[in-house]
């Protein structure tokens, strides 16, 4: 038994807990750190690498079936029951050649005991018995090992459809080395196949003739094949050459043609499939799988369609017959599904519009319901579904008078059965025995369902009655009176409507809500019972809003309900109006709403916050420069003009006389309040400030900014203190006042912002 497996190795096995795909097992590796355990997990050795993981990482469960599976391994056959299997070899044949056919059955009868002591499918079987007898894993014996010592998947495939055709492997055909080597093989790279592939799948009826001669128009009359490593020129092979190779050609590519030709033969007929891709469901309501399809019998109001929904864990089946296609149908389907079986986990479906309409996408949310679609022209994707509505046309539609047949040809063949004469200026009805109507086609469907719920499935081994019973899954059911209601249709354009004076607006009628006032957006359901009545939920259907009714369609006097109307919601805002205008009362006792706010807003400014002076430079360009060395020579001149030493003296006195005469003025008149006007402002300034940012003193531009908002207060007519005034008219006739002005009207207000 092999301790040590790969991804591939551990998906191959299909082990329970774990996933099939190597993919997936990477992936569960990395999520469960398998790596982080040296002991556990290792570098794979030889070509390709990746990483190899021990059993011991693996689940419970998955490590019990894997050493049940294993610990025994069937020897091959002695040579004794090989050759007798093999009496009627070919008497063509080589003594070596005999032996390696001999070999090539034992290997094959190896293979057979190895498949049936495990578990995996036929792929997986393959795989890995390959890989266990190419790393001699296996105990073959050695006259076995000595003709085939290595072993591929495709070689045991092939032996084992020899013994399969023949009763016994074929010998080794040397001729067939020569295979895919021919002229038309080769030609030009390959491009004389593909040519010829294109023109058998273009057109069926082609001959060899005529696509000989397209080959001829398209390469001449010479091809080009390589011969020895190098390239020679040969004549276009005769119309012989061709037959031959064309009957060839349609047999080993009849598939890859088939997909060309017929892509809807391909995907049932040979197109891949997947497998137990939905092994995972093994409860009834994990996934259902739903489709319709036109019945293959008439009923006397035509044909009508079948909506079907299969539980994939269980087989059962529900079905719904519809004249036409439409979401109704589906949700109708859904409603006698839930009501019977309880409410899915998750639907799979196609993109049909009936599927995907509004309406059932709102329902499957409304309910919980999980929604999957399948890709755009693939049916596979919910073929348990597709295969079960083909058994019902293939075995109940066929029992059923009025049947049409399953396709053209069988209802041209049912119409020859009958005379000219008895066809003729007959009705369809008439000429297939029509006899019943929707509702009695519905009830012969429901008893072929009720039979197929019996009957044991090829697949589960049980009936879908059974898988049902031996489920202990809680069943999630649903009020069959609230599923009614989120059946209901919902109003044209969606359902969503905004309440107005006049009430919902639905198709030109208008629906009263008393409850519901103006203004309000609702989702608007139509009672399928009577017409004047809508129900009104939230835009999301969680909650419920109230009853609109239309007078005109329920029969009421329109006078007597507008004023029920009017009464019950001038009632209804009453009683909210009385509650807000006690409330408007009760808050303005606290005070006005600006102070209020206001104290709210300064309350949030942070008292401890300092804006620290920013770092400056000195800005220069070459006017600056210019200016500054104007100023300094006119300076210069005036410190070098002469004066007269008497002029002098006596503005020198003249000016200190002005000074003190005005000192002595403004200390008789107020000099004192002054002082204390500008000791209060330093104090407002500096309030705020930490005690050791306070002696710092007030700068230039801030004294000139504070003066310059006084200014403009009193052009504005504002009120200021007369102080102020008196500040702003001495600090106007300093330098400090003229220099910060001029650099005021430099730049303008920006200036005093920064």
């Amino acid at each position: 038994m092999k301790e040590w497996l790969t991804a591939r190795e551990i998906a191959a096995e299909s082990l329970p807990q774990l996933p099939q795909t190597e993919r997936a097992v990477q992936l569960l590796a990395e999520r469960e750190d398998w790596v982080d355990h040296p002991a556990f997990a290792r570098r794979r050795t030889g070509r390709g690498g990746g990483m190899e993981y021990h059993l011991r990482l693996l689940p419970t469960l998955a490590l019990v079936a894997y050493k049940r599976r294993h610990l025994q391994i069937g020897q091959v056959d002695d040579r004794n029951h090989v050759e007798a299997e093999t009496a009627t070899r070919a008497p063509s044949l080589s003594a070596r050649a005999s032996e390696e056919r001999d070999a090539r059955l034992a290997i094959v009868n190896a293979f057979d005991r190895f498949r049936k002591s495990c578990r995996l499918n036929n792929q997986a079987s393959i795989h890995l018995f390959v890989q266990r007898f190419n790393g001699g894993e296996l105990q073959i014996e050695d006259w076995v090992r000595d003709r085939i010592s290595r072993l591929s998947g495709r070689s045991l495939e092939r032996w084992r459809k020899q013994k399969r055709d023949s009763g016994a492997t074929q010998g080794f055909d040397r001729g067939a080395n020569r295979k895919g080597k021919g002229v038309l093989d080769t030609a030009n790279g390959g491009a004389v196949r593909i040519t010829i592939l294109a023109l058998l799948a273009d057109n069926l009826h082609f001959s060899a003739e005529h696509i000989r001669d397209v080959v001829e128009s398209e390469y001449g009359r010479t091809l080009i094949v390589a011969s020895k490593g190098s390239e020679k020129t040969v004549p276009l092979p005769p119309i012989r050459t061709f037959q031959h190779y064309l009957k060839g050609l349609r047999s080993s590519e009849r598939v890859t043609l088939l997909r060309v030709q017929n892509p809807d033969k391909f995907r049932s007929h040979a197109a891949p499939r997947g497998t137990g891709a939905l092994s995972h469901i093994r409860e009834p309501n994990q996934l259902w799988q739903i489709d319709a399809s036109p019945t293959d019998a008439l009923c006397k109001d035509g044909r009508n369609h079948i909506y079907m929904c299969e539980d994939i864990a269980t087989r059962r089946k529900i079905m719904h017959v519809s004249k036409t296609p439409r979401a109704s149908a589906v949700a109708l389907m859904m409603r006698k599904a839930i009501l019977a079986w309880g409410v899915p986990d998750l639907v799979k479906t196609d993109n049909g519009s009936d599927f995907v309409a509004k309406e059932i996408k709102r329902l499957f949310e409304s309910l919980g319901i999980g929604i999957e679609l399948s890709a755009a022209y693939t049916p596979q994707q919910k073929g348990h579904v597709e295969r079960a509505i083909r058994t019902f046309q293939h075995d109940c539609a066929t029992m059923l008078p009025g049947f049409v047949g399953h396709n053209v040809s069988d209802r041209s063949a049912i119409e020859a059965r009958r005379s000219f004469a008895e066809r003729l200026g007959t009705s369809d009805q008439e000429a297939f025995a029509v006899e019943l109507t929707r509702d009695e086609l519905q009830g012969e469907i429901d008893r072929w369902v009720r039979t197929q719920e019996h009957r044991t499935h090829g697949t589960l081994g049980i009936s879908p009655h059974q898988a049902a019973q031996r489920s202990t899954r809680p069943v999630r059911h649903v009020d069959e009176r609230a599923l009614d209601v989120l059946l209901m249709t919902v109003a044209s354009g969606g359902g969503l409507r905004t309440v107005t004076a006049r009430g919902i607006r639905i198709d030109g009628s208008y629906y009263m809500t008393p409850s519901i006032l103006p203004g309000t957006a609702i989702l608007a359901r139509m009672d399928s019972d009577d017409l004047g009545l809508v129900y009104a939920f939230a835009p999301n259907g969680h909650d419920f809003l109230g009853v609109g009714i239309c007078p005109a369609l329920s029969g009421v006097d329109p006078a007597a309900a507008a004023r029920a109307l009017k009464a019950m919601q001038n009632e209804i805002t009453a009683e909210g109006a009385a509650a807000i205008k006690a409330e408007i009362r009760r808050i303005k006792k606290g005070g006005a709403y600006h102070e209020r706010i206001l104290g709210v807003r300064e309350a949030r400014i942070p008292e401890n916050v300092v804006a620290l002076p920013k770092r400056s430079e000195t800005h220069s360009t070459p006017q600056i420069e210019a200016a500054r060395a104007a100023f300094d020579e006119m300076a210069n001149r005036l410190a070098k003009r002469p004066s007269d030493p008497k002029l002098v003296e006596a503005q020198r006195r003249l000016v200190e006389r002005m000074e003190a005469a005005e000192e002595a003025a403004l200390l008789g008149k107020g000099e004192e309040r002054t002082r204390a006007r500008e000791a209060e402002i330093e104090a407002d300034r500096i309030a705020h400030l930490p005690t050791s940012v306070r002696a710092l003193p007030e700068s230039a531009k801030a004294k000139y900014v504070r003066m310059v908002g006084i200014r403009r207060r009193i052009e504005a007519g504002e009120v200021v203190d007369p102080q102020d005034a008196i500040l702003l008219g001495r600090y106007e006739t300093t330098s400090e006042f003229k220099g910060q002005q001029k650099v005021h009207e430099a730049f303008g207000d920006e200036y005093l912002a920064q």
